[in-house]
């Protein structure tokens, strides 16, 4: 029996399997003296080929590609993020500029608006954004809601501005409306039969047909006017700011300010081409104002005056005969069509004595410079909401008229314009 420990003997191995690879060794040495030199080539071309081969080609489909660096995907997965937050943040930084209108300016022009009594938020609001006073009645709402100011919007007549700030609008209806001033609105195209009653129901002191009848702020002789031409068509529509108490002769000193400060940015050139006078286009815009419902028709409905003009055909414009009769809530009867009358465009050619009613600023333009086109004959179109269907030939004008009649049949003899 031996008496050897487990370690001595397991070193004893050790070192007797060390004398054999030695003697292996020197065995190789002495019979192949150059097999290290040949095994060291070999490596040494191994290894340059490795460096010089192309890449792996890419897996191909049912391959499984190697896994991606665990940094490039934290990467990818960053850049949605970052997209997103930058996202949210241009959101928020819109929503607070519409909400609150840093820089905002304080408006432009004038406008009229009555806030109803007893009118909802909604109802104010939307009646704000259809005058233009705020842009967007939404965050209008939201404005006031958020300021505590929802049921502290008085009623009454106010005289606005166009694109208001929110918060100005806030503390003039907040405020309430004047008490010693007196707001009269015109609309565009009544005549001065018309304006007359709007303006003694709004507490302006005399009687305005007679103060309208002549002025010493100007002359409509200016204007190419015949001698002893009323002021029909220089009483420009707006709305108005007196003192309460003041007189209907400052109501017409405004008009007729505002007249020749609005007719000074109408472009006469195109109509003294046309041998048109500028009586005559302020003529031609009163006819415009009473025939047109749409501002893209405005132009169209000038150049159907300017062509029928050019070709001798009688205008046959019928708001000129309820001008001459004081008609303008009554079907025309038979009679009054056939009034004897320089007014009746359906049997006189050419343009009527004077205007049929005092016209805005964007008629006065389209009776200056009417559309390029060959119209002839418009007809109310079934519908259009206040839209026209125009047309050049009569064939065309009777197919558009037939249409009309069929569509006011089927609803009993009413206009069918509006559905």
């Amino acid at each position: 029996m031996s008496s050897r420990s487990e370690d001595e003997r397991e070193r004893a191995r050790l070192e007797r399997e060390a004398r054999r690879v030695e003697r292996a060794n020197r065995a190789i040495s002495a019979e192949r003296p150059h097999t290290r030199e040949r095994v060291d080539a070999a490596l040494a071309r191994s290894r340059t080929s490795r460096s010089t081969a192309p890449p792996p080609p890419p897996p191909r489909n049912g391959d499984t590609p190697a896994p991606e660096p665990r940094r490039r995907r934290r990467g990818r997965i960053l850049v949605p993020i970052i997209v997103v937050l930058a996202l949210v943040a241009i959101a928020a930084a819109w929503f607070l500029v519409s909400l609150y209108q840093p820089g905002k300016g304080d408006g432009s022009g004038r406008v009229a608006v009555v806030v109803p009594r007893g009118g909802s938020l909604g109802v104010i609001a939307d009646r704000l954004g259809a005058a233009g006073v705020v842009d967007k009645p939404f965050f209008f709402k939201l404005r006031v809601r958020m300021a505590g100011h929802a049921s502290d919007l008085k009623p009454g007549a106010y005289v606005l501005k166009n694109n208001m700030a929110y918060g100005d609008v806030i503390d003039k209806l907040t405020a309430g409306p004047p008490r010693h001033v007196i707001n009269v609105t015109i609309p565009e195209g009544r005549a001065r039969s018309e304006i007359a009653p709007l303006v003694k129901q709004a507490g302006v002191k005399g009687d305005y047909a007679r103060a309208t009848v002549r002025s010493a702020h100007i002359n409509p002789r200016t204007y190419r006017a015949p001698r002893g031409a009323s002021l029909e068509g220089f009483l420009f529509p707006a709305t108005y700011e007196l003192k309460r108490g003041a007189t209907v002769r400052a109501l017409v000193a405004k008009q007729l300010a505002a007249f020749k400060q609005n007719f000074d940015k109408v472009r006469m050139s195109y109509a003294r081409k046309k041998n048109l006078t500028p009586y005559d286009v302020l003529t031609i815009a009163s006819m415009v104002e009473r025939e047109a419902s749409l501002d893209r028709e405005r132009p169209l409905i000038a150049a159907v005056i300017y062509n029928r003009l050019k070709q001798g055909i009688p205008l046959g414009i019928d708001a000129t005969i309820r001008f001459a009769t004081h008609n303008w809530t009554h079907p025309l009867r038979v009679s009054e069509l056939k009034i004897n009358s320089g007014y009746n465009t359906r049997t006189h050619q050419g343009l009527p004595p004077g205007p049929i009613g005092n016209p805005g600023l964007a008629s006065l333009k389209a009776a200056a410079h009417p559309a390029r086109v060959k119209y002839l004959f418009y007809v109310v179109k079934p519908c259009g909401n206040g839209a026209h269907a125009f047309s050049s030939t009569d064939a065309q004008f009777e197919r558009d008229v037939a249409k009309y009649n069929s569509a006011r049949a089927k609803k009993g003899g009413k206009s069918p314009s509006k559905c």
